[in-house]
């Protein structure tokens, strides 16, 4: 291996042949994850949109998102830059379907970490419908064991779970 290569990989936040699961079942009740795609606009956009303040009040302060004025093609904008992030392990957004994807009930983001003490950021969320139900709750029971099992992740950080969002914008870059 060239020394440009040991940097890249001793710098890379994920090992360089790791390989991202694909679709990943949630629960006996039907749900799965899987990347999300820009394909997926039209139904991202009813579930983002239809949840929207409450997406602000958690996402807002740290990224801006979602906008209130969030068009179609800005979401497709955004659901193409995250499938392109993914193809190069640089973060990686899956969304929550049901058995015959005909609606977005959620999302899940692995990031790499953007404040100390982490070795990646995880957050979550449904739509609001599903708020303290039953798809709340199997995502909820589902997410850290998977990253557990399936990730190589050392020290995620559950950001929402392990401490709020303003915690998390108080830590140290």
């Amino acid at each position: 291996m060239a020394n440009d290569d040991i940097t890249a990989e001793k710098d890379a936040w994920l090992p360089r042949a790791f390989v991202a699961p694909g679709r990943v079942e949630v629960d006996a009740i039907g749900l799965h994850l899987r990347p999300i795609h820009p394909d997926d606009t039209e139904i991202d956009m009813v579930a983002v949109m239809g949840s929207r303040d409450r997406l602000w009040s958690i996402y807002g302060e740290a990224w801006g998102w979602p906008p209130a004025d969030m068009t179609a093609d800005a979401d497709r904008e955004d659901l193409a830059r995250h499938a392109a992030e993914m193809t190069r392990n640089e973060s990686f957004n899956y969304a929550l379907f049901d058995e015959h994807e005909t609606a977005l009930l959620g999302c899940v983001y692995i990031d790499p970490p953007e404040r100390v003490g982490a070795d990646a950021e995880i957050s979550w969320w449904v739509v609001d419908e599903h708020v303290n139900g039953p798809v709340e709750r199997a995502l909820d029971e589902f997410v850290a064991s998977w990253i557990a099992a399936d990730w190589p992740l050392e020290e995620p950080r559950f950001v929402g779970r392990d401490l709020t969002w303003a915690e998390w914008l108080s830590l140290p870059t």
